[in-house]
């Protein structure tokens, strides 16, 4: 998170400089010093970083107050206080400063009102500064008032967005910063509230169709494990010390708890050990290329997840193009919101490399990066033919939020229909065998 930074010292000319700056952390923070240090050839004295501090004030006769203030120092803080008039109070550090992120949600409330109020003609400073008031998430308001101060004293505003695109995400920050460039703020923000507005239902509908079955299909199989470890045996071995012959579902299921009980750490590990590794292999960015390379792949699924992803990519594409004026950067940006990083990395190595050094055109680079369906290529070429290459992508990203918006919707229905069966047969085998149970009867003499 970035940090605000300031530092004193002495000039050549035996005069105090005082200075602050940003930086994401202690490390930056140094590395830029050192910059200054060497720039202006000062004799640092004091280097602090703007922190958060608790304080209590004691007033005779009234109940405490308390509050939370930054500042670089506990002495600026008690400062600040006398000059209210408190001589009695306490100060502490805040220990665990860990703000949370905020959800997409009040990002995209925040981008809303934003637009909102703009087209009611106020000022951005006057809205950051009622809408940081307004939110809860303490990183997120503190975040809004920093971003306030910044564009006050003058700091482009794609840099000063940019500086907080772990609370934005790097598409939202740099469409956000772009606005505040453009002749219509609004409009900007209403076309960044629709992209993070299609992207938390994208999520939403994956994990209805992949993540929900998942989680309901491994406690089917904990019950059914735990059923015949644990609750199976108990009843069944009080059969065998009466030496009574058992039925053959019966026995084969009682054969199994008896390897489970004993073999239970290899198939755990069998199961746990792979995940792990597989999942630590995604967190890589060559990981994150094959599974995404992959998983478009996949039967039932792997085709909508592809056409949603190009879907985001026309969606930014259309809603920057013109507007940044650099088409490369356009293309980048767009690749890499489009999350999939098979074709993020496609886009990057092929298609800009061909544009740039070869000189081939939009259409045709894109075509040999190969991640493009045949619809979408078909109609941004003939967008490009005819001049309505901007018409082109909205209508590419239009076409496929309906296309995959229902065939999810279905997806959804026919996966929950599968694991409904699945659970039914779990179901129906636990009856089936506890039924076995009740038809053992003692031999007769």
């Amino acid at each position: 998170m970035t940090k605000e930074y300031r530092f004193k010292g002495i000039s050549p000319d035996a005069k105090l400089v005082q200075g602050t700056f940003l930086a994401d952390s202690n490390k930056a923070a140094k590395q830029q010093l050192a910059k200054v240090e060497l720039r202006y050839k000062l004799k640092i004295q004091a280097f602090e970083r703007k922190r958060d501090w608790l304080y209590k004030v004691y007033v005779p006769g009234k109940k405490a107050v308390s509050g939370r203030q930054s500042a670089y120092s506990k002495e600026e803080v008690a400062n600040a206080l006398r000059k209210m008039g408190y001589t009695k109070f306490k100060i502490s550090p805040v220990l665990f400063d860990i703000p949370s992120k905020p959800s997409l949600a009040d990002i995209m409330m925040f981008i809303k009102l934003s637009a909102t109020m703009l087209r009611d003609k106020m000022s951005f400073g006057k809205i950051l500064e009622m809408l940081a008031e307004e939110q809860p998430n303490r990183g997120f308001r503190d975040a809004l008032q920093q971003i306030e101060s910044q564009l006050k004293s003058g700091a482009e505003g794609r840099e000063v967005f940019m500086r907080f695109e772990h609370i934005f995400g790097k598409f939202p920050a740099y469409m956000l910063g772009l606005a505040t460039r453009s002749g219509n703020m609004a409009e900007v923000f209403d076309a960044t509230a629709k992209f993070i507005e299609r992207d938390m239902e994208i999520k939403k509908n994956v994990k209805k169709a992949l993540i929900s079955p998942m989680f309901a299909l491994l406690a089917t199989f904990g019950a059914m494990i735990y059923y015949i470890v644990a609750i199976f045996p108990a009843t069944a071995q009080m059969f065998l010390k009466y030496d009574m012959p058992l039925p053959p579902l019966t026995e084969k299921t009682l054969a199994a708890s008896d390897w489970l009980s004993v073999y239970w750490w290899v198939l755990l590990l069998a199961v746990a050990v792979p995940m792990f590794v597989i999942w630590r292999w995604w967190q890589t960015p060559k990981g994150k290329i094959w599974r995404d390379k992959r998983i478009i792949k996949l039967p039932i699924v792997g085709h909508l997840l592809h056409k949603s992803a190009i879907e985001i990519y026309f969606r930014v594409f259309g809603t920057i193009y013109g507007g940044a004026g650099d088409n490369i950067e356009t293309i980048k940006t767009s690749a890499e919101a489009c999350r999939n990083a098979w074709m993020e990395e496609r886009i990057k190595q092929v298609t800009i490399p061909l544009m740039l050094k070869d000189g081939l055109g939009f259409v045709e680079a894109m075509t040999a990066a190969e991640v493009f369906t045949r619809t979408a290529l078909t109609r941004i070429r003939t967008g490009q033919e005819t001049g309505t290459i901007l018409q082109s992508a909205q209508q590419i990203a239009t076409f496929y939020e309906a296309e995959t918006s229902y065939k999810m919707n279905n997806l959804v229905e026919y996966i929950q229909t599968i694991v409904g069966l699945v659970v039914a047969i779990a179901i129906t085998f636990l009856t089936v065998v506890s039924a076995e149970i009740a038809t053992i009867s003692p031999p007769t003499m």
